[in-house]
């Protein structure tokens, strides 16, 4: 969608205040480094905040992506993208691939 791709990834205590106490199942720096290892990502900022504003504020991207299950005027920073003549951009995600489904594979 464009060239160059930076993800925003949220701490372990942004996922702790957000997801309850027993989350994130995979530390920051195990996620950042996955996500890293990716040859089209450029970068992986990990922010602290609840949400990912300040970031977006920073960076202003030309595109800014989450998944579908959100609608753009929903999603956070889709204001800041908007204003300065870029999009905002829904995926739908893949069947089984949410940190969701593993925990439900776990208390199987």
């Amino acid at each position: 969608m464009g060239d160059v791709l930076i993800i925003g990834l949220n701490s372990d205590d942004s996922v702790s205040r957000l997801k309850g106490k027993n989350r994130p199942i995979i530390d920051e720096y195990s996620r950042a480094l996955l996500l890293a290892s990716f040859s089209f990502v450029a970068g992986v900022v990990i922010f602290n905040d609840d949400t990912p504003f300040n970031l977006i504020d920073v960076i202003k991207p030309d595109i800014l992506v989450k998944g579908a299950d959100y609608k753009i005027d929903e999603i956070v920073g889709h204001d800041i993208v908007l204003a300065k003549g870029g999009k905002v951009v829904t995926i739908d995600y893949l069947p089984g691939f949410s940190t969701s489904a593993i925990e439900k594979k776990i208390k199987e």
